[in-house]
């Protein structure tokens, strides 16, 4: 890549980092997307000054051509749109070459939610709870118990409350793995979480998941934390923040264990968060708070996501339905 077209990736790359506050995933996905594109352009003998949106146009025809997504041709577009913009701010160009290009058109995939009979499973609900161990309100540890044993009593009640936070708060799995011991404000029963672009927001949290949370706190994060100086809330088996990879294959094998033979997956509580919210009454405008969207727009998917559950009652329970 010329020397030019490597500085002006590195100056865009660090405006999305200091200015944009996007997140490391985000800038890692634009700069593949951007890479991408101006190996393009040398092989036509071009460069991200000198292109045109004719270049852009057959970029984009190539990836379609090449099995791209609709969805993927609009992710490199924004990508483009965004760069470009960039470039005429900082004056190294005169025009805008994706100014004539449109958005793919998409189709609109509505998110999987888990039933709330499948979240009655998953919170140990009708019976299992003390099956799995300790409730809330009481110590993990008993006297006689081991250290292992007591560990392991320590990561249930930690799943314990992850489960519950993810659902009760809809988070991000980024938002959880972030979040500190001081995040949970007891007091106020509220959650404070950095969402993306570090945007901070404060959501409430029930009477249960607070009971879980406590109990965690009190007995079993410190025996997780051992000798490691950290603030982190969610700690794996050897003190350290779990990462995401961590959670989403500890929900896979709690799911397994209590009888739920959905695809779980961490995002899928918080698509079933906003969903239930709607089925029981609750206004967009706060789905939308909750949820930390920028745009309403991206919080209606739920409603649409609600009459079609509402439709599927209707039509397999009213006679003439059909």
């Amino acid at each position: 890549m010329e020397v030019q077209t490597e500085a002006w990736l590195k100056k865009y790359l660090s405006y999305l980092n200091v200015e944009r506050g996007l997140s490391p995933n985000t800038r890692n996905s634009y700069e593949r997307d951007l890479r991408k594109f101006t190996a393009f352009l040398q092989q036509r003998g071009k460069n991200i000054i000198a292109c045109e949106g004719n270049d852009l146009f057959l970029f984009l025809l190539q990836e379609k051509n090449q099995g791209r997504s609709a969805r993927t041709l609009a992710r490199y577009l924004a990508t483009l749109r965004g760069f470009f913009a960039f470039l005429l701010g900082e004056e190294m160009r005169e025009d805008d070459p994706t100014e004539y290009l449109s958005t793919p058109k998409l189709e609109q995939h509505l998110p999987h939610v888990l039933s709330e009979g499948s979240i009655s499973k998953l919170m140990g609900e009708g019976g299992d709870r003390d099956k799995e161990g300790p409730k809330p309100g009481k110590s993990s540890k008993k006297a006689g118990d081991s250290d292992s044993e007591g560990k392991d009593k320590g990561l249930l009640m930690r799943n314990m409350a992850m489960i519950e936070v993810l659902y009760g708060c809809g988070l991000r799995v980024s938002e959880l793995v972030g979040l500190k011991v001081s995040d949970i404000i007891f007091e106020t029963r509220t959650l404070r979480c950095r969402g993306k672009g570090s945007k901070e927001r404060i959501v409430p949290i029930g009477e249960y998941a607070l009971e879980v949370l406590q109990n965690y706190l009190e007995h079993d994060r410190e025996r997780l934390r051992g000798k490691h100086k950290t603030e982190v809330l969610f700690l794996n088996s050897r003190g350290t923040a779990l990462t995401r990879q961590g959670i989403w294959d500890i929900l896979k094998k709690w799911a397994q264990t209590h009888g739920v033979q959905e695809n779980i997956y961490p995002h899928k509580f918080r698509h079933s968060f906003a969903t239930h919210l709607l089925d029981h009454g609750a206004d967009l405008r706060s789905v939308q708070e909750m949820l930390g969207h920028a745009d309403i727009a991206t919080t209606q998917i739920y409603t649409h996501l609600s009459r079609q559950r509402l439709l599927e009652v209707f039509r397999k329970a009213h006679p003439r339905a059909d």
